[in-house]
């Protein structure tokens, strides 16, 4: 089995990567907490957690190897916990990780059903179900300092560890700062679909923001 993965990271689509290693390109699904986190690396050497399923249909006559990143080990150790609920598949659970860990267990350990069913995929009964399975298990993942963002993880092409962006750089938007944005938006009040595509539009617009405010000023100004 497959642990980790250091490649190319040659696309990022909206539940998937490509990392190309060696002659091989592989395609890695995410969730939406990691490809806001690596959206900016395209075309950068990445390295990713992973672990490995096998989809199939109700008749079992065929089954595709499917593969899924994660930034840390401990995204991979909440998601694998996380699937442990009732009724919580692989892509279910991968849907649902569209905030960091932290938060996530934060709710859960405060048995905060109402929150929880704001993530995508989750309803109330799942949610009352989430708590009921996690409550005691979510302890160390709750009292994290913070969920990383990739940045140890990312060297450039000739194998040396690349100093994280920063926000001196106009154009240059690192992981935590484009989970820092859409936090911000959705405290705003936006829904999470729609945070998102507010988000991509500003980074694929190329106009240059050095913080979240603004980033935030560009948005509601209509500029992208």
């Amino acid at each position: 089995m497959i642990t980790k993965m250091t490649g190319l990271l040659t696309r990022v689509l909206d539940d998937e990567a490509r990392l190309q290693v060696g002659a091989i390109e592989y395609q890695l699904l995410v969730s939406e907490v990691v490809r806001r986190h690596i959206q900016m690396r395209i075309g950068q050497e990445v390295t990713f957690h992973i672990t490995e399923y096998l989809e199939g249909n109700s008749g079992g006559n065929r089954f595709v190897p499917r593969r899924i990143g994660f930034n840390s080990e401990s995204e991979l150790e909440f998601f694998d916990l996380f699937c442990t609920v009732e009724k919580i598949g692989v892509k279910k659970a991968l849907k649902a990780m569209a905030r960091p860990v932290k938060e996530i267990a934060d709710a859960i350990s405060r048995q905060d059903a109402r929150w929880l069913s704001t993530l995508p995929g989750i309803g109330a009964t799942t949610a009352e179900q989430i708590v009921t399975t996690l409550k005691r298990k979510v302890m160390k993942f709750a009292a994290m300092n913070g969920e990383p963002s990739g940045e140890p993880g990312t060297s450039t092409a000739g194998g040396k560890r690349e100093r994280p962006r920063s926000e001196e750089t106009p154009d240059a938007a690192t992981g935590q700062l484009v989970e820092d944005i859409y936090q911000a938006l959705m405290s705003l009040g936006h829904n999470p679909l729609d945070a998102r595509n507010r988000l991509d539009s500003l980074l694929t617009s190329g106009k240059p923001f050095r913080n979240v405010q603004d980033a935030i000023t560009l948005i509601y100004s209509h500029r992208v």
